[in-house]
């Protein structure tokens, strides 16, 4: 038996998201959803700024950048789930048709 992790699918990091905070996620609703999203998307963008080309980050914001990273997913998937859509089949507009022949 190998001790190496499974790689993570955006479909079970969805379904991890789902399972924890689905049920109060919901009762709160999109609108007030989306803004904790945007309120992490201001802080991505802060820990950003702090890394930019010609920084040079503390360990502690090289840190920080990787957690917004990840907060701004698990927001992104709390809006896809109580909103129904399927983030990984939502992604097929990349990966099966091909970037060139998405229409915007």
């Amino acid at each position: 038996m190998s001790n190496t992790p499974q790689a993570l699918t955006i479909r079970a990091f969805q379904k991890f998201i789902y399972d924890k905070y689905y049920a109060t996620e919901s009762v709160r609703g999109t609108p007030a959803t989306f803004m904790w999203f945007i309120e992490e998307v201001g802080e991505l963008s802060t820990a950003m700024a702090n890394n930019a080309p010609g920084k040079n980050p503390t360990p502690a914001e090289r840190a920080n950048l990787d957690e917004e990273f990840a907060d701004v997913f698990a927001w992104l998937c709390t809006l896809a789930n109580i909103n129904n859509v399927d983030l990984e089949r939502a992604l097929e507009k990349y990966t099966v048709k091909g970037v060139d022949g998405v229409k915007s």
